[in-house]
């Protein structure tokens, strides 16, 4: 009776029994390896259409809550942990990256029209096996709209959706395996440090006579590069530099630079020191006995947003901003850097100086470890707005929204990337926004396993439903493995990239999480974000257009 009643009977408790058993026992099986591969959280989703399949379900408004619920909250605090290194990202390779994307959804789109005929499948339900093929339900409830705006049923392309969606998610996952196994070298997949340090430490003595006499401002103004001088050691005396500081020849510098600078700072100084002061033994407190450095923790939350060259500590305190911890980043702090709360500082300067800039920054680690659930929730208000701003366009009589998967991860990236500029407190210790992150994409598996396991088995046995299941298979993995397999074989992207990319192309979180555990690197998590609010939004309205234009 009382297993009945937690299992059977539609109420909270028994919602939160039913879901914690699908997670718990996805999770247990998250950990079994079949030779080298291992399918990761989406254990979850598998046992979420077992327990569906053997008649378990939960009170439909709160499955759809919690479904909702679990995937904001992955994608948010992805978009946050990825927005530091997002714009850069983008800057850099994000052209590229959603050119690729776009090729993705180009193939997948075209094959979907070419097989209609032959195959004499209904185009609104063909769009709605390329929804489930892509696991992309904001496609589907666009192309349901529109549908609704013509007058035409939509249970059918629901239908569709849901046998493939299983098989959507599953076919991205083992494309990006296959693609692994026939064009992958070894070495593309070995374990690389997973902190992105593009700082450089270097010693220099000045032999070039051009800069005797010269300040350390004067001399930064002439090299064009940037660069931090921490050390300069001028016979027995050590100073601790500041932008008034003349240079003379004969100096010995100790410089942090970008590793691309260090040729040029060569070329500036006149000769380097070959010596390595980018080992992470090396006790700084002990190379000077006048000078030390230290780690401080920003943790005063008025420094949030303010630009290192405001705060004068050189003149105030006689001390050097040397590097800037931010997460896995490692910065170098030039004075247009912008501080946020949480990011560590490497301070170079005499010890009095250390103890008095430590009060400035605060240094409370404590104060660190509690998470800001305010700003978290606000981020994800603030996600839900953006998410249902409809956007018109041109021939289209609907109007299109980004939907709950769109706006959140927007969101996140603009607060992660910009929100110190806004005095947006976003900080979140790295195994709390973890933790946040795996609930989510944990609950909105287990909910989109549970709904697409009631009624699964019936569906398949439907004279249609063998070949929606493969044709809904061929318009995952085809794309995937195609533009996937050029876009490894022209090494214009690593293979971490590619597959991140493929995953935000298709919309899969799962892929993703297989990708990011296969090569141990955060390089999938970047991409994802890159090219997946892009993605979205145009499957949105391809699923619009394709039903308003030709329906």
């Amino acid at each position: 009776m009382l297993l009945n009643d937690l299992l059977f009977q539609h109420h909270a408790i028994q919602a939160v029994c039913v879901l914690s058993l699908i997670i718990a026992s996805g999770m247990a099986l998250s950990k079994v390896r079949l030779g080298n591969v291992s399918f990761g959280v989406a254990f979850v989703f598998f046992m979420g259409i077992v327990a569906g399949t053997l008649g378990l379900s939960i009170d439909a408004d709160i499955l759809s809550y919690t479904q909702t619920l679990g995937l904001v909250l992955f994608v948010y605090t992805l978009g946050l942990s990825v927005g530091p290194t997002f714009v850069s990202s983008f800057k850099h390779e994000g052209l590229w990256l959603n050119a690729w994307s776009m090729a993705v959804i180009a193939v997948g789109t075209v094959m979907a029209l070419l097989l209609c005929r032959p195959l004499g499948i209904s185009l609104p339900d063909m769009v709605g096996l390329l929804c489930g093929a892509t696991t992309n339900t904001p496609a589907l409830g666009a192309e349901q709209q529109a549908l609704s705006t013509i007058g035409q049923p939509t249970a059918s392309p629901a239908l569709a959706t849901a046998v493939t969606y299983p098989l959507g998610v599953i076919g991205v996952i083992l494309a990006i395996m296959l693609l692994r196994r026939l064009f992958v070298r070894p070495a593309d997949l070995e374990v690389r440090d997973e902190s992105e340090d593009t700082t450089f430490v270097a010693q220099y003595v000045i032999v070039n006579p051009a800069l005797e006499g010269k300040t350390v401002a004067e001399v930064s103004h002439l090299a064009k590069v940037h660069f931090i001088i921490s050390r300069i050691w001028r016979g027995q005396t050590v100073i601790v530099p500041v932008s008034t500081t003349s240079l003379e020849q004969g100096d010995n510098v100790l410089v942090v630079t970008n590793r691309q600078e260090v040729a040029t700072l060569e070329m500036l100084f006149g000769r380097r020191v070959e010596k390595d002061w980018n080992r992470e033994e090396i006790d700084w407190n002990h190379i000077d006995a006048k000078v030390g450095s230290r780690l401080l923790v920003v943790s005063r939350t008025v420094l949030n947003g303010k630009r290192l060259g405001q705060l004068q500590l050189r003149h105030a305190y006689g001390v050097n901003v040397s590097r800037v911890h931010r997460g896995d980043i490692t910065l170098l702090a030039t004075d247009d850097l912008r501080l946020q709360y949480g990011d560590e500082v490497v301070v170079v300067g005499q010890p009095k100086a250390l103890d008095q800039v430590e009060h400035f920054f605060g240094n409370s680690a404590k104060r660190l470890n509690e998470p800001n659930l305010g700003s978290i929730f606000l981020g994800m208000v603030l996600g839900h707005l953006l998410a249902s701003i409809p956007v018109s366009l041109p021939g289209i009589s609907a109007p299109v929204r980004l939907g709950i998967a769109g706006g959140p991860i927007i969101v996140g990236i603009i607060v992660g990337a910009l929100g110190p500029r806004m005095h947006f407190i976003s900080y979140t210790t790295r195994s709390a926004s973890l933790m946040l992150r795996r609930l989510g994409l944990a609950l909105f598996l287990a909910c989109l396993g549970l709904s697409a396991g009631d009624g699964f088995l019936a569906t398949v046995m439907r004279p249609e439903g063998l070949l929606w299941l493969a044709t809904g298979f061929l318009l995952t993995v085809v794309p995937v493995l195609l533009v996937g397999g050029v876009a490894v074989l022209t090494r214009r992207m690593d293979y971490g990239t590619v597959c991140g990319m493929l995953s935000g192309a298709m919309a899969n979180p799962m892929a993703l999480t297989y990708a990011a555990d296969t090569v141990n690197d955060r390089t999938p998590s970047v991409a994802y974000a890159s090219v997946y609010p892009l993605a979205m939004f145009v499957r949105v309205i391809i699923a619009q257009v394709l039903i308003l234009a030709f329906a």
